[in-house]
């Protein structure tokens, strides 16, 4: 369901080339953006992203504009340790048991499978703490997260890859031409720190208890993984009233 908001501060980046999410070039950039809230260990985020990015797309095919997205840090267990836990035990105790994640599961795998996603929870062992991923994240000028965003969950998802270390991290930004260097150097400077604080004290701000959960044009909120459709619905709602 759309709704208004409330305000929402604006995120500053530590990387100063911005760029936007889509790739093309010659698309009008117009004044309505998203922010999205997110984990990268939360399934229906990544469904919720996938379905936004192909309204996105239908949307810049029927009115040659592109809507700038920026990724916001959310922890859907700040309390993990820094190393994360097992996952089959951390899932069993939050949902109750084997006998009842089994079936949650497998409705997210159908619902990956669905939009074109895949999600292996066979090859997954650990329940990782997210703070570093989200940290690079913040380091990246906007047209460079969503990649990095999309790569940290099929990691994760499709090869069972602990994102909660640095090493694996370092690996998957080498893969999307990002200087491992760099990214290490800022990190031991403590940068990205700051931003992932401050998106979680807006997300506490704003009431946000789940996620994924979509801000539009600063003014509308999605919360969920609302299918292509509704996010169309909404980019054209607030079409008109701009």
């Amino acid at each position: 369901m759309l709704r208004r908001k409330r305000h929402i501060e604006s995120r500053s980046h530590i990387c100063h080339n911005h760029s936007y999410s889509y790739e093309n070039h010659d698309a009008e950039v117009i004044p309505m953006r998203i922010d999205v809230y997110s984990d990268m260990v939360c399934p229906w985020c990544r469904i919720g992203k996938k379905n936004m990015s192909d309204a996105l797309e239908t949307w810049n095919e029927e009115t040659g504009q592109a809507i700038p997205v920026s990724y916001h840090a959310y922890q859907l267990d700040p309390a993990l340790p820094p190393e994360g836990t097992p996952f089959n035990s951390a899932m069993e105790k939050k949902m109750g048991g084997a006998e009842r994640l089994r079936p949650m599961l497998q409705r997210v795998t159908e619902a990956g499978a669905g939009v074109g996603l895949t999600f292996r929870f066979d090859q997954v062992e650990r329940m990782p703490n997210t703070v570093l991923a989200h940290r690079i994240t913040a380091l990246l000028p906007e047209g460079h997260q969503e990649a990095w965003v999309d790569s940290v969950m099929k990691a994760y998802f499709e090869d069972g890859l602990d994102i909660a270390k640095l090493e694996v991290l370092l690996d998957i930004g080498r893969q999307l031409e990002l200087d491992p260097a760099e990214i290490t150097s800022l990190l031991d400077e403590g940068h990205g720190l700051e931003a992932v604080q401050k998106d979680m004290d807006n997300a506490k701000g704003m009431g946000i208890t789940g996620v994924p959960f979509f801000i539009i044009d600063g003014k509308y909120a999605l919360s969920g993984a609302y299918p292509a459709a509704q996010f169309l619905e909404a980019f054209r709602k607030i079409s008109k009233e701009s």
